[in-house]
């Protein structure tokens, strides 16, 4: 689908309804816009929750959930081969 949009004096573009319900973009949505050799492109965008955790979250649940060495050594090779 190819259309023609106008740019408002704030920098804002209207998407066409069909084009955001074909990408189910809806109010809020988040989209990537990146300048390739003079065009635009704009593709939908996921937005994730990142949760951080400290050093002592880490270690009480280390403390709760301990594993024996042999079940760690074999999660750690586990992880090496994928």
């Amino acid at each position: 689908m190819r259309e023609t949009l106008i740019v408002s004096s704030r920098g804002q573009i209207t998407l066409p309804a069909g084009m955001r319900k074909t990408l189910g973009l809806t109010s809020g949505s988040a989209v990537i816009v990146e300048e390739r050799n003079g065009e635009l492109a704009l593709k939908p965008a996921a937005v994730v929750a990142i949760e951080s955790y400290s050093d002592a979250d880490i270690a009480a649940w280390d403390a709760a959930d301990p594993l024996s060495d042999a079940e760690r050594n074999r999660i750690l090779k586990a992880m090496q081969t994928a």
